[in-house]
């Protein structure tokens, strides 16, 4: 059914494009009839002035450059008064030339107003910027805004153009801007290869599918990044998809860590936002091998356990445990669970409805004993409130085209390619399994280092941070009973990735089986097998390197 709406959606998109072109077409084919109309009536026009001016012997019209010469000057209203008609069929003509100057004049002037308030200033602005760095947004919408609003912060070579009109009712952007609905290949066209390629953001969630304006992209030499809920990161060479709630909740636990004292987390809405930052939590908050965080949810959780049906295996999902993680789905709604509420470390509010969300937080702060924090998903800045997940966070160059959110987990893969003999894949053609697990071990880099550091605030993988972790790696690891712990806690990160993933235990790695030999606890591997859990360690001291 789902290819089945893919190739109607394909040939809806391909039978509007072919509708467009034809329309354009035939515009064009009438404009050309009109042209030839008016010509052959022009030269018809000054064939007649000249055949009875230069049979009269008093005229001074007496050859055709003459007669071009007087209807130019009569056309555009200068008048000179060298020449003039004396026939009774050249006043005839000159009083035609006379009517149509008028005409023309209106026209001109007419469309002058029109090539500067529609699109022809706008192209013609293009044509002569082409060096400059273009950013193409389909609409005008908020998130467009305010990522535009970044990019020119970030990138002063930026030229921003809009796919929309502006509406009267919309804000007024704060940076410089075209607003042209010219064809994305027309636009793409003016800059004739020079500079960078121009990146394209379509910012509505899904609009690759049903957005005309998205048709043919793949073959543009343009760089897509289009939002979407679910998919992978590429869907060609030069399409990206980007997840707004992916962006929000790796903003979250990197501006807000967990913290060796928290036991318990609450979520309370669990849509799109609040299963993202669950999974960011799973895949990165590995703290200790002693820790044993619970995590209370309020929401429903059955698609997301029947999708991750493996995640028992690791965590206990009914009660708290002592021993380990657990992930505690409430049947009850939020405000029956006062208790846990109560004994929170931290709270998060997490609902995809911003209102609701908003409702929640100012009910907890009026009627429930809070002991722990409360963190509030807001699109907008809220000053006195503990929030996350603003606008002005989310939609950042970094965080959508994230060439430096991905940048360790890039080297990573870099440094793998370098290490091993045997074949392997740049970063643009791995799988976007393999991809996500270049990125959670970066991501846990970072928790690493703050490990290593025993500080908490750190929330960007700096060349020093990372030099000072493996330096502190270093000397520490001469003890084995340290080194052992450094390795059960790589084991226990890389255990959940997999697991996540629905992987599990077998006798020898088959990934359409997703079986791997390690999906075992640390004490069943190999001495081998624990030997190559320093890797991931061992990797601070290059990519503290490659920073620098």
């Amino acid at each position: 059914m789902i290819e089945q709406n893919g190739a109607l959606t394909d040939s809806v998109l391909f039978y509007k494009k072919k509708g467009i072109v034809d329309i354009m077409k035939a515009r064009k084919n009438i404009y050309l009839y009109l042209f030839a109309i008016i010509v052959l009536i022009y030269i018809g026009l000054l064939i007649a002035l000249y055949c009875s001016e230069s049979a009269d012997h008093d005229a001074m019209i007496r050859t055709f450059g003459d007669a071009f010469w007087y209807s130019l000057v009569t056309l555009t209203t200068v008048g000179y008064g060298d020449l003039v008609p004396v026939t009774p069929l050249g006043h005839v003509v000159g009083m035609i030339f006379m009517l149509l100057s008028a005409g023309i004049m209106m026209t001109v002037f007419g469309a002058a107003v029109s090539f500067i308030t529609n699109e022809g200033m706008p192209l013609l602005m293009l044509s002569l910027q082409k060096r400059k760095n273009w950013y193409y947004f389909a609409d005008h919408e908020v998130g467009s805004y305010t990522l535009a609003s970044n990019i020119y912060k970030e990138d002063p070579d930026a030229l921003i153009i809009y796919g929309e009109k502006r509406s009267s009712q919309s804000e007024i952007p704060d940076h410089p801007c075209l607003y042209l609905r010219a064809p994305l290949d027309m636009i793409v066209a003016k800059k004739k290869g020079i500079g960078a390629r121009c990146k394209v953001f379509l910012m509505k969630e899904n609009d690759i599918g049903v957005n005309s304006r998205a048709a043919d992209l793949h073959k543009l030499p343009v760089e897509v990044y289009a939002r979407t809920t679910n998919g992978q990161d590429e869907l060609s060479g030069n399409i990206h998809f980007f997840h707004s709630y992916e962006c929000c909740a790796r903003q979250y636990w990197r501006s807000r860590p967990l913290c060796s004292h928290e036991d318990r987390i609450v979520l309370i809405g669990f849509g799109n936002y609040g299963s993202s930052i669950l999974e960011r939590a799973i895949l990165t908050n590995i703290l200790s091998i002693e820790q044993h965080v619970a995590y209370h949810i309020f929401g429903d959780g059955k698609d997301f356990l029947a999708v991750h049906h493996r995640l028992g295996t690791l965590f206990s999902l009914d009660e708290e445990s002592e021993t380990g993680d657990s992930l505690i789905f409430h049947k009850e709604t939020w405000t029956e669970a006062r208790s846990v509420l109560e004994r929170a470390d931290r709270i998060i509010i997490c609902e995809d409805d911003e209102q609701a969300g908003w409702s929640i937080f100012w009910t907890l702060n009026k009627y429930y004993k809070i002991r722990g924090r409360i963190d509030l998903r807001s699109s907008r800045k809220a000053p006195g409130v503990s929030y996350f997940g603003a606008n002005e966070d989310i939609y950042t160059s970094q965080q959508i085209i994230r060439t430096d959110l991905n940048k360790a987990a890039i080297m990573i893969n870099e440094i793998f390619c370098r290490s091993v003999t045997y074949p392997t894949r740049s970063w643009e053609e791995l799988d976007d399994l393999h991809r996500q697990s270049k990125i959670v071990a970066a991501d846990h880099l970072l928790m690493k280092t703050r490990i290593l550091l025993e500080d908490g605030s750190i929330t960007e993988l700096t060349a020093s941070a990372v030099k000072k972790a493996y330096e502190r790696y270093r000397e520490t690891v001469v003890s084995e009973e340290v080194r052992e712990r450094y390795r059960k806690l790589d084991h226990m990160r890389w255990l959940r990735f997999y697991t996540f993933y629905n992987w599990s235990y077998g006798p020898a790695r088959i990934d359409a089986e997703r079986e791997h030999p390690m999906l075992c606890r640390y004490e069943e591997l190999t001495p081998e097998q624990k030997k190559e859990r320093d890797a991931a360690w061992e990797l601070m001291g290059n990519i503290s390197m490659e920073l620098e």
